[in-house]
């Protein structure tokens, strides 16, 4: 192993969750760690305070290594696409894997998140079971996908 790749696997990968109902986010938390996801999970329940940490924060991903996102559409303050676009426009963070969650299943928004650069798009199953499933599986997923480096100087 390179000395540098030593080093990255040190840094934990932050899961930034972006997740308006308390309820969601309680149960996305609990079946992540069911699936035995470890990471650290930054929650944020509107897009201004999860920008403010994604860019900003001295600990936030900007500046401190790789991350996560889970990111609902439907947030208090702006649009989940807004914060996509954002995210995935040149900047420290366009590589950052985003995994879209949300209720919306509209072809249309479906289509829009990936062309912006969503890694990944969940429908929120309405039944608490299935979601809570659908979560678990998430996590499994979460335990084995490699992520890119952030980008250097970007």
């Amino acid at each position: 192993m390179r000395h540098e790749d030593a080093v990255n696997a040190q840094l934990p990968v932050n899961i930034v969750m972006i997740e308006d109902d308390e309820g969601h986010a309680r149960l996305i938390e609990k079946n992540i760690r069911r699936a035995g996801v470890t990471n650290p999970i930054r929650h944020f329940t509107d897009g201004t305070s999860a920008l403010k940490f994604l860019y900003d924060a001295p600990d936030g991903p900007a500046h401190n290594g790789p991350a996560l996102v889970l990111l609902d559409l439907n947030l208090p303050d702006m649009s989940g696409t807004d914060i996509l676009t954002r995210m995935k426009s040149d900047g420290p963070l366009k590589r950052t894997p985003v995994v879209v969650l949300t209720t919306t299943d509209d072809k249309v928004e479906i289509q829009r998140c990936y062309d912006l650069g969503a890694n990944v798009y969940i429908t929120k199953p309405v039944n608490y079971e299935a979601f809570s499933q659908a979560i678990r599986q998430l996590g499994l997923f979460l335990s084995v996908i490699q992520l890119p480096d952030p980008e250097v100087g970007g």
